[in-house]
Protein backbone atom coordinates (compact mmCIF):
# COMPACT_ATOMS: atom_id res chain seq x y z
CA UNK A 1 0.00 0.00 0.00
CA UNK A 2 1.05 3.11 -0.85
CA UNK A 3 -0.25 6.25 1.46
CA UNK A 4 -1.61 8.98 -0.55
CA UNK A 5 -2.01 12.43 0.39
CA UNK A 6 -5.52 12.02 2.74
CA UNK A 7 -3.13 10.28 5.73
CA UNK A 8 -0.91 13.46 5.68
CA UNK A 9 -2.73 17.04 4.83
CA UNK A 10 -2.04 19.59 7.64
CA UNK A 11 -2.68 23.09 7.93
CA UNK A 12 -0.72 24.81 5.19
CA UNK A 13 -1.28 28.08 7.05
CA UNK A 14 1.60 28.79 8.57
CA UNK A 15 5.61 27.57 8.22
CA UNK A 16 5.51 23.45 9.19
CA UNK A 17 8.71 21.98 11.17
CA UNK A 18 10.63 18.61 10.48
CA UNK A 19 9.00 18.10 14.52
CA UNK A 20 5.12 18.65 13.26
CA UNK A 21 5.52 16.70 10.53
CA UNK A 22 6.88 13.66 12.23
CA UNK A 23 4.52 14.25 14.69
CA UNK A 24 1.61 14.01 12.09
CA UNK A 25 2.71 10.85 11.03
CA UNK A 26 3.40 9.68 14.07
CA UNK A 27 -0.06 10.01 15.29
CA UNK A 28 -1.14 8.19 11.72
CA UNK A 29 0.72 5.23 12.90
CA UNK A 30 -0.24 5.31 16.31
CA UNK A 31 -3.71 5.50 15.23
CA UNK A 32 -3.74 2.49 12.63
CA UNK A 33 -3.87 4.82 9.64
CA UNK A 34 -0.61 3.69 8.84
CA UNK A 35 -0.22 0.27 8.83
CA UNK A 36 2.99 -1.92 9.39
CA UNK A 37 4.44 -2.45 5.80
CA UNK A 38 2.83 0.61 4.24
CA UNK A 39 5.09 2.82 1.85
CA UNK A 40 4.83 6.26 2.58
CA UNK A 41 5.21 8.79 -0.59
CA UNK A 42 8.10 9.86 -1.84
CA UNK A 43 10.04 12.86 -0.46
CA UNK A 44 8.87 15.22 -3.33
CA UNK A 45 5.42 14.43 -2.64
CA UNK A 46 5.42 14.57 0.98
CA UNK A 47 7.37 18.13 0.80
CA UNK A 48 4.61 18.98 -1.93
CA UNK A 49 1.80 17.56 1.08
CA UNK A 50 3.29 19.54 3.79
CA UNK A 51 4.52 23.06 1.63
CA UNK A 52 8.38 22.55 2.75
CA UNK A 53 11.26 22.01 1.42
CA UNK A 54 12.38 18.28 0.93
CA UNK A 55 15.60 18.60 3.58
CA UNK A 56 12.92 19.24 6.10
CA UNK A 57 11.04 16.21 5.33
CA UNK A 58 14.31 14.51 5.75
CA UNK A 59 14.67 15.33 8.86
CA UNK A 60 11.21 14.27 9.78
CA UNK A 61 12.18 11.06 7.92
CA UNK A 62 15.43 10.42 10.23
CA UNK A 63 13.69 11.67 13.13
CA UNK A 64 10.58 8.63 12.76
CA UNK A 65 13.54 6.14 11.19
CA UNK A 66 15.22 6.77 15.07
CA UNK A 67 12.08 6.23 16.87
CA UNK A 68 12.08 2.65 14.93
CA UNK A 69 9.01 3.60 13.41
CA UNK A 70 10.12 3.78 9.57
CA UNK A 71 12.57 1.13 7.45
CA UNK A 72 13.80 1.34 4.44
CA UNK A 73 15.07 5.13 4.74
CA UNK A 74 17.89 6.12 2.35
CA UNK A 75 17.45 3.06 0.60
CA UNK A 76 16.37 4.65 -2.89
CA UNK A 77 12.79 3.94 -2.47
CA UNK A 78 9.92 5.97 0.05
CA UNK A 79 10.43 3.96 3.63
CA UNK A 80 7.95 1.40 4.80
CA UNK A 81 6.09 1.40 8.52
CA UNK A 82 8.28 -0.47 10.44
CA UNK A 83 7.27 -3.87 12.55
CA UNK A 84 8.71 -2.35 15.20
CA UNK A 85 8.32 0.96 17.22
CA UNK A 86 10.68 1.14 20.03
CA UNK A 87 13.07 3.78 20.03
CA UNK A 88 15.84 2.40 18.39
CA UNK A 89 18.37 4.47 20.74
CA UNK A 90 17.28 2.78 23.69
CA UNK A 91 19.00 -0.19 24.61
CA UNK A 92 16.84 -3.35 24.94
CA UNK A 93 17.32 -7.33 25.72
CA UNK A 94 18.49 -9.23 23.03
CA UNK A 95 15.60 -11.26 22.26
CA UNK A 96 13.66 -8.33 21.83
CA UNK A 97 16.25 -5.62 20.31
CA UNK A 98 17.12 -8.21 17.27
CA UNK A 99 14.16 -9.50 15.59
CA UNK A 100 13.11 -5.78 14.04
CA UNK A 101 17.14 -4.85 13.40
CA UNK A 102 17.22 -8.30 11.54
CA UNK A 103 13.99 -7.65 9.61
CA UNK A 104 14.89 -4.15 8.91
CA UNK A 105 18.41 -5.87 7.12
CA UNK A 106 16.47 -8.64 5.33
CA UNK A 107 14.89 -6.46 3.65
CA UNK A 108 17.72 -5.05 1.47
CA UNK A 109 18.52 -7.39 -2.02
CA UNK A 110 21.50 -8.06 -0.52
CA UNK A 111 21.70 -9.02 2.71
CA UNK A 112 25.01 -9.52 4.65
CA UNK A 113 24.85 -10.82 8.68
CA UNK A 114 28.24 -11.66 10.83
CA UNK A 115 27.64 -13.04 14.10
CA UNK A 116 30.18 -13.85 16.80
CA UNK A 117 28.28 -15.56 19.32
CA UNK A 118 28.56 -18.54 22.41
CA UNK A 119 25.03 -20.54 20.19
CA UNK A 120 23.50 -19.93 17.86
CA UNK A 121 19.89 -19.60 20.08
CA UNK A 122 19.36 -16.20 19.67
CA UNK A 123 20.03 -15.59 16.59
CA UNK A 124 17.85 -18.68 15.41
CA UNK A 125 14.83 -17.49 17.78
CA UNK A 126 15.38 -13.80 16.21
CA UNK A 127 15.05 -14.29 12.44
CA UNK A 128 11.86 -16.25 13.09
CA UNK A 129 9.76 -13.03 12.62
CA UNK A 130 11.83 -12.10 9.09
CA UNK A 131 11.85 -15.64 7.71
CA UNK A 132 8.14 -15.52 8.50
CA UNK A 133 7.63 -12.31 6.44
CA UNK A 134 10.12 -13.86 3.85
CA UNK A 135 7.54 -16.90 3.61
CA UNK A 136 4.24 -14.22 3.40
CA UNK A 137 5.88 -12.48 0.38
CA UNK A 138 6.71 -8.83 2.35
CA UNK A 139 10.77 -9.25 2.52
CA UNK A 140 11.82 -10.85 -0.56
CA UNK A 141 16.21 -10.37 -0.85
CA UNK A 142 18.00 -11.72 -3.16
CA UNK A 143 20.89 -13.20 -1.56
CA UNK A 144 21.70 -13.82 2.30
CA UNK A 145 24.99 -14.62 3.61
CA UNK A 146 25.41 -15.21 6.96
CA UNK A 147 28.99 -15.87 8.89
CA UNK A 148 29.05 -17.15 12.57
CA UNK A 149 31.35 -17.32 14.76
CA UNK A 150 31.33 -19.77 18.16
CA UNK A 151 33.73 -21.02 20.36
CA UNK A 152 35.46 -24.25 19.72
CA UNK A 153 34.39 -27.76 20.73
CA UNK A 154 38.37 -28.34 22.17
CA UNK A 155 38.99 -25.35 24.01
CA UNK A 156 38.61 -24.83 28.34
CA UNK A 157 35.58 -22.23 28.10
CA UNK A 158 35.36 -19.56 30.67
CA UNK A 159 31.74 -20.34 30.63
CA UNK A 160 29.46 -21.62 30.95
CA UNK A 161 31.63 -23.88 34.05
CA UNK A 162 30.41 -25.85 37.20
CA UNK A 163 30.14 -24.06 39.90
CA UNK A 164 32.19 -26.85 42.03
CA UNK A 165 34.75 -26.63 39.29
CA UNK A 166 35.57 -29.06 36.32
CA UNK A 167 35.63 -32.99 36.03
CA UNK A 168 36.95 -35.13 33.49
CA UNK A 169 33.65 -35.53 31.86
CA UNK A 170 32.10 -32.47 32.09
CA UNK A 171 28.53 -32.29 31.54
CA UNK A 172 28.05 -28.65 31.86
CA UNK A 173 30.73 -28.56 28.44
CA UNK A 174 28.79 -31.35 27.09
CA UNK A 175 25.25 -29.40 27.55
CA UNK A 176 26.73 -26.48 25.89
CA UNK A 177 28.33 -28.34 22.72
CA UNK A 178 24.67 -29.96 22.45
CA UNK A 179 23.02 -26.86 22.30
CA UNK A 180 25.90 -24.77 19.94
CA UNK A 181 25.35 -27.70 17.54
CA UNK A 182 21.85 -28.39 17.77
CA UNK A 183 20.57 -24.75 17.29
CA UNK A 184 23.18 -23.92 14.96
CA UNK A 185 21.74 -27.26 12.85
CA UNK A 186 18.24 -25.49 12.97
CA UNK A 187 19.14 -22.01 12.29
CA UNK A 188 21.15 -23.51 9.00
CA UNK A 189 18.28 -25.52 7.96
CA UNK A 190 15.75 -22.93 8.25
CA UNK A 191 17.68 -20.50 6.11
CA UNK A 192 18.91 -22.67 3.26
CA UNK A 193 15.33 -23.86 3.42
CA UNK A 194 14.96 -20.31 1.47
CA UNK A 195 16.77 -21.82 -1.55
CA UNK A 196 14.10 -24.51 -2.46
CA UNK A 197 10.70 -22.49 -1.49
CA UNK A 198 12.01 -18.97 -2.37
CA UNK A 199 15.12 -19.03 -4.81
CA UNK A 200 16.89 -16.90 -2.18
CA UNK A 201 20.81 -17.14 -2.88
CA UNK A 202 21.90 -18.45 0.66
CA UNK A 203 25.13 -19.23 2.06
CA UNK A 204 25.87 -20.31 5.62
CA UNK A 205 29.15 -21.02 7.45
CA UNK A 206 30.21 -21.51 10.63
CA UNK A 207 33.90 -21.06 11.94
CA UNK A 208 35.11 -21.76 15.48
CA UNK A 209 37.16 -19.48 17.42
CA UNK A 210 40.08 -20.47 19.63
CA UNK A 211 38.80 -18.45 22.84
CA UNK A 212 35.27 -17.58 24.61
CA UNK A 213 33.58 -14.21 23.67
CA UNK A 214 32.53 -12.03 26.33
CA UNK A 215 30.02 -10.02 24.03
CA UNK A 216 28.10 -10.95 21.40
CA UNK A 217 27.90 -8.83 18.43
CA UNK A 218 25.89 -8.82 15.70
CA UNK A 219 27.11 -6.94 11.76
CA UNK A 220 24.27 -6.23 9.33
CA UNK A 221 24.86 -5.66 6.02
CA UNK A 222 27.67 -2.83 6.86
CA UNK A 223 26.01 -0.91 8.28
CA UNK A 224 25.18 -1.19 11.78
CA UNK A 225 26.99 -3.27 14.47
CA UNK A 226 25.23 -4.32 17.69
CA UNK A 227 26.49 -5.96 20.73
CA UNK A 228 26.06 -7.19 24.07
CA UNK A 229 27.61 -7.98 26.99
CA UNK A 230 27.39 -11.56 28.34
CA UNK A 231 26.41 -11.28 32.07
CA UNK A 232 27.18 -14.52 33.85
CA UNK A 233 24.98 -15.30 36.69
CA UNK A 234 24.79 -18.46 38.95
CA UNK A 235 22.02 -20.82 37.98
CA UNK A 236 20.95 -24.71 37.99
CA UNK A 237 19.23 -26.69 35.19
CA UNK A 238 18.21 -30.07 34.57
CA UNK A 239 19.88 -31.66 31.53
CA UNK A 240 19.84 -35.56 30.85
CA UNK A 241 18.66 -36.76 34.55
CA UNK A 242 21.32 -34.14 36.30
CA UNK A 243 20.78 -31.10 38.12
CA UNK A 244 23.81 -28.48 36.88
CA UNK A 245 24.96 -25.91 39.29
CA UNK A 246 26.72 -23.40 36.67
CA UNK A 247 28.16 -19.97 36.22
CA UNK A 248 26.44 -19.03 32.90
CA UNK A 249 25.07 -16.22 30.94
CA UNK A 250 21.54 -15.63 29.70
CA UNK A 251 22.59 -14.25 26.26
CA UNK A 252 19.20 -13.12 25.21
CA UNK A 253 18.38 -11.15 28.19
CA UNK A 254 21.79 -9.01 27.77
CA UNK A 255 20.99 -5.34 26.56
CA UNK A 256 21.79 -5.00 22.93
CA UNK A 257 23.73 -1.47 21.75
CA UNK A 258 23.52 -0.45 18.59
CA UNK A 259 26.17 1.53 16.20
CA UNK A 260 24.56 2.46 13.24
CA UNK A 261 27.09 4.27 10.32
CA UNK A 262 24.32 7.31 9.41
CA UNK A 263 24.59 8.16 13.20
CA UNK A 264 27.75 9.69 12.50
CA UNK A 265 31.51 9.92 12.49
CA UNK A 266 32.16 7.93 15.91
CA UNK A 267 29.41 5.33 15.02
CA UNK A 268 30.68 4.64 11.90
CA UNK A 269 34.32 4.16 13.00
CA UNK A 270 32.90 1.49 15.52
CA UNK A 271 30.82 -0.10 12.44
CA UNK A 272 34.03 -0.17 10.42
CA UNK A 273 36.31 -1.33 12.87
CA UNK A 274 33.88 -4.19 14.32
CA UNK A 275 33.91 -5.41 10.29
CA UNK A 276 37.94 -5.51 10.16
CA UNK A 277 37.75 -6.95 13.67
CA UNK A 278 35.44 -9.77 12.61
CA UNK A 279 36.92 -10.12 9.26
CA UNK A 280 40.24 -10.80 10.34
CA UNK A 281 39.06 -13.51 13.00
CA UNK A 282 37.80 -15.54 9.88
CA UNK A 283 40.57 -15.15 8.39
CA UNK A 284 43.45 -15.78 10.82
CA UNK A 285 43.08 -17.57 14.18
CA UNK A 286 39.66 -19.32 13.43
CA UNK A 287 39.09 -23.08 12.07
CA UNK A 288 36.90 -25.01 9.89
CA UNK A 289 33.89 -26.16 12.04
CA UNK A 290 31.55 -28.77 11.16
CA UNK A 291 28.49 -28.93 13.12
CA UNK A 292 27.81 -32.18 14.54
Amino acid sequence: MVVTEEYVAVDRSKRVSPQEIADVLRERIRAGDLKVGDRLPTQAELAEQFGVERGSVRQALRLLHEDGLLSNVSKGSPPRIAEQTTPRSEPQPTMVGLSPRLTEALSVPHVRIDVVCHTAETLMLALGEPLRLIHDGRLSPDSISVRILVPSRDITLAFPVPVEGRSKDDPVHQRWLAMRNAQGQVLQHNLRALRSTHGIDVKVAFRALPFTPPIKMYLLNGEEALIAYYMLTRREEEWESQTLDMYDALGSQSLLFSFEKRAGDRDAAFVEESQKWFDALWETITTDLTLS
